[in-house]
């Protein structure tokens, strides 16, 4: 369990005897099962890349004005294609359709946020300058400067006349006064707490204690919207990188990464925000959406993809799978919360051993020990098949990232762990094309190049401890 996944007082972790009682109830409430994904067939993962035309035929691309005709569909994937390598394009694309699901929005931007205080700046920035609507969800929201500083905006535009609404975790956010929500109830603010401990009257069916909202969202004026790692919270008071030699305290300066959407997909993600609200029978009025916004921002191809309990699979899990079964040039992934499934695992060492350049970037320090141990005691296997491993230093790492074959970029709230996968509210951002998948890999490298290589030989010579200590973890890697 982390503090992201759990309650934080002062900044600190909760007591010792908070962690059994969540844990155990956790356990009561409902495991985490196994998550039943569809698996790509190998012809298509691994054979000729489909034509431009046969991809617009299957997939749902889809703009201001609804699905794009198939000449449009055309238009628009060649300039996509044109990026960087169609073929690799056209591969990842046809292997989205091939699930039925993969309804990509057109006219976007996309940009990257790296770390706490470039993600605020562009949030608040964007909450200023709001006319008409300011909906964020968030897991933890921290009383500390931060949120108190958030608070004062939301207040702000309220007063000026705009519709504003927060929507937090029960629990992710159970170390925040009540006093602290109450104030902004005063000041007009329509505020909702997701599965509330104690449910209020009129809000039956909507309890669960495994069952959390992880997802992070905010929609300015139904055209901007963020969304990745990134919670309201003290941790990311400064930035990661520049850490090096520093004292290592995991207060401050978390790695985490965040995305700023402009066009329909923003829209996507305030059309979410809203479905969560109306299912937690939330008090207040949002309003309707704001007709005509979303309009084009760029040419970007984004797929807003939410996944929850009640869906019979994470579709970021499914869609990871068939991106690393088609990889064939390279899997970079970063990962703060690092609890494999058994596909998962075979997935990533089977690209490694058909010679894609299979890279992960993981934690060497957590806030939740126990899932750190539990990631780890799957290194061997990897480690054996060709995968390079490198654990960052001097940083609390909490992002959520990855980039395949340089064409598919994920940034959002899902961790390879079984709490993302089988019982948190996940939402996470897919972008195709080169374009920002450059952007990811140099991000990558940056993070690589902070980080220190797990060597198989190093790796094979640690102490029994600690491999007793990861096989305890990996034991109960299902409920962490």
């Amino acid at each position: 369990m982390s503090t992201e996944r759990t309650p934080r007082r002062r900044g600190r972790l909760a007591t010792p005897a908070w962690w059994l009682a969540w844990w155990t109830c956790t356990v009561l409430a409902g495991c985490a099962g196994t998550p039943v994904a569809p698996r790509l067939d190998p012809d298509l993962a691994q054979g000729p890349p489909p034509s431009t035309r046969a991809v617009a035929r299957e997939l749902d691309l889809h703009g201001r004005r609804g699905r794009l005709a198939p000449a449009e569909r055309e238009r628009l994937l060649a300039r996509v294609a044109a990026q960087g390598d169609g073929d690799l394009v056209r591969r990842h694309l046809a292997v989205m359709s091939a699930f039925g699901d993969a309804d990509l929005s057109v006219g976007n931007r996309a940009r990257l946020l790296v770390d706490g205080p470039a993600t605020f700046e562009a949030m608040f920035t964007a909450i200023e300058a709001a006319r008409h609507s300011v909906l964020l969800e968030s897991y933890i929201v921290e009383d500390a400067a931060v949120a108190r500083r958030l608070a004062a905006l939301l207040a702000k535009k309220r007063a000026d006349g705009v519709t504003v609404a927060l929507l937090y975790d029960a629990v992710g956010s159970i170390g925040t006064a009540p006093e602290f929500f109450d104030g902004l109830r005063a000041d007009g603010v329509a505020v909702c707490e997701f599965n509330p401990l104690a449910p209020a009257p009129g809000r039956g069916g909507v309890w669960g204690l495994s069952h959390r909202d992880h997802r992070k969202i905010l929609v300015v004026d139904r055209e901007i919207g963020f969304t990745g790692g990134i919670n309201i919270s003290a941790v990311y008071s400064s930035g990661s990188f520049g850490r090096r030699g520093r004292a290592k305290a995991p207060e401050a300066g978390w790695r985490d990464t965040q995305i700023e959407l402009r066009g329909n997909a923003a829209a996507a993600l305030e059309d979410l925000l809203r479905d969560t609200w109306r299912h937690q029978r939330c008090p207040g009025e949002l309003g309707p959406p704001r007709a005509g916004a979303g309009a084009a921002a760029g040419e970007q191809l984004v797929r807003i993809v939410p996944s929850g309990p009640s869906e019979p699979y994470s579709r970021l899990y499914t869609l990871l799978l068939a991106a690393i079964d088609a990889a064939q040039r390279s899997v970079h992934l970063t990962m703060a919360y690092f609890a494999p499934t058994p596909e998962m695992i075979e997935a990533l060492a089977e690209a490694a051993r058909r010679g894609v350049d299979v890279q992960l970037v993981l934690p060497s320090r957590s806030d939740f020990r126990p899932v750190l141990y539990a990631g780890r005691s799957h290194y061997g296997r990897l480690l054996e098949a060709g995968v390079q491993i490198h654990e960052l230093q001097d940083a609390v790492l909490h992002a959520k990232t990855a980039v395949i074959d340089g064409v598919v970029s994920t940034v959002g709230s899902s961790n390879l762990d079984w709490r993302s996968f089988v019982l948190n509210e996940e939402v996470d951002a897919v972008v195709v094309g080169a374009e920002l998948g450059s952007a990811m890999e140099a991000l990558f490298e940056r993070d690589v190049a902070a980080s220190r290589p797990v060597t198989l030989a190093d790796w094979q010579a640690r102490p029994l401890w600690r491999r007793a200590t990861e096989g305890l973890a990996r034991l109960f890697e299902r409920w962490w």
